[in-house]
């Protein structure tokens, strides 16, 4: 694993670039991704262990208050503006909340893998060990 010293090494996708796109941290393949916003095992390329990384829950409640906020102000603006009824509000929103929550939990998840295998994080370690 790479020591940070040297983020931009040969082959080694930017994090924007590798986020949206789900590619491999170490290989820049799109292979990041086996479902909609789940890890694949493995990298198909470079046999790097995905499962190695714990990104946890971090994104989902974080987009959860994000998503939830921009909704609310959109909805009201749109509820203010227009006055359409409740059917539309339902066909505008319920897509909108859905879509941006997939997209938005896949591009932060494999965000915070990147970061972990840029900065070679693990579990706490104690010094003497």
């Amino acid at each position: 694993m790479p020591d940070g010293s040297n983020q931009a090494s040969e082959g080694q996708p930017g994090l924007v670039p590798a986020a949206l796109f789900g590619l491999c941290p170490q290989c820049g393949a799109r292979t990041l991704f086996a479902g909609l916003a789940r890890f694949a095992p493995r990298c198909r390329v470079c046999g790097l262990d995905y499962g190695q990384f714990n990104v946890g829950d971090g994104p989902a409640a974080f987009l959860t208050l994000l998503i939830g906020a921009l909704t609310l102000v959109l909805a009201l603006w749109l509820e203010f503006s227009w006055h359409p009824p409740v059917w539309v509000h339902a066909l505008v929103w319920i897509p909108f909340v859905a879509g941006t929550t997939l997209w938005g939990l896949r591009v932060a998840k494999a965000a915070l893998l990147i970061t972990e295998f840029r900065r070679d994080a693990g579990e706490g370690r104690l010094k003497d060990q």
